[in-house]
């Protein structure tokens, strides 16, 4: 069952402030504090700025906003729908970190499908109405860049405890030709084009090198990492504080961070990002559990704000 925006802000108990333009809240978070977002799609439904309300209330500071859910809808062209963004994210105090070009990238990937590139200039677009100042650039899926034989397995090249898999080098050399054709575009609006990929630290370092910009880095995610069996505080290390634009903060196995449930060494991982001084956004890309959202969510802004800090 859907629920309208003044459904919402009536069960939050904000409906008498919303609907006066004279109610603006502070901002959120505080100066030397960690940064700490949410993506859209955990949010609510993606491109939906009368989400804003909502991520007030669960104390996230910033949202990572979804470009469109389809080829056929790429919401955030419409600038009435930017131009919603930016009053009620004015409104509540909360602000847009990031773009997300995410879900139809893994569909539509950049690596075999040129009109892909397309909706990567639409994220750069956007972030420059928003203020954002990172782009996500997703490579799952069908975008992903590790090779897989004939049967669809993967090939792991490790050596020791930690993974590396074979890269499709085909794949990977399209994505830096036409990530040369889009980084102007990035620099010109001063925009990092951050890669979320399924490849390791070296991996990715080396499609930076080939691209030759310092628009383009890593959207590290310690969740991902993990699961695919990578050093995630060497890799953090290794990346280090000028080649990492945001952080994804999520388990595989839990939606709440500090559950003990999880595989995740989230201590560790925040040790090596005080190392090297990283001082850009968290993103949580997490819900929380089912009914649960304000109360994990709010439980997950917490220990991401003391474990980072």
């Amino acid at each position: 069952m859907s629920v309208n925006r003044r459904e919402f802000l009536s069960a939050t108990g904000i409906a008498g402030l919303a609907f006066h333009t004279v109610a603006v809240f502070p901002a959120l978070g505080s100066p030397g504090k960690p940064k700490i977002g949410m993506c859209d799609w955990n949010l609510g439904p993606s491109c939906d700025p009368e989400m804003i309300p909502k991520a007030r209330e669960a104390d996230i500071a910033g949202i990572q906003v979804s470009i469109g859910t389809s080829p056929d809808n790429i919401v955030l062209r419409d600038p009435k729908v930017r131009q919603r963004y930016l009053e009620l994210g004015k409104q509540y105090g909360v602000v847009f970190n990031s773009v997300a070009a995410g879900s139809i990238l893994n569909k539509i990937p950049l690596k075999s499908e040129p009109q892909s590139a397309v909706y990567v200039i639409d994220a750069i677009e956007t972030a420059a109405v928003l203020g954002a100042k990172n782009i996500l650039i997703a490579f799952f899926g069908n975008g992903d860049l590790r090779l897989t034989d004939s049967t669809g397995e993967l090939r792991n090249l490790g050596q020791g405890p930690f993974s590396s898999y074979e890269l499709d080098a085909a794949g990977v050399t399209r994505v830096v030709e036409a990530l040369r054709q889009i980084v102007p575009r990035a620099e010109d609006q001063g925009v990092v084009l951050g890669l979320e990929n399924t490849l390791t630290a070296d991996q990715n370092l080396e499609i930076i090198d080939r691209v030759g910009s310092d628009m383009i880095q890593v959207y590290y995610d310690v969740g991902n990492s993990t699961h695919y069996g990578y050093d995630v505080p060497g890799e953090l290390r290794e990346l280090g504080k000028n080649r990492i634009c945001e952080i994804h903060l999520k388990d595989w196995k839990t939606p709440v961070l500090n559950s003990g449930e999880g595989e995740v060494d989230f201590e560790a991982a925040a040790a090596a990002c005080k190392e090297i001084g990283f001082d850009q956004w968290y993103v949580l890309e997490s819900s929380g559990r089912e009914n649960r959202f304000l109360e994990d969510t709010r439980a997950n802004v917490e220990f991401a704000s003391k474990l980072c800090g």
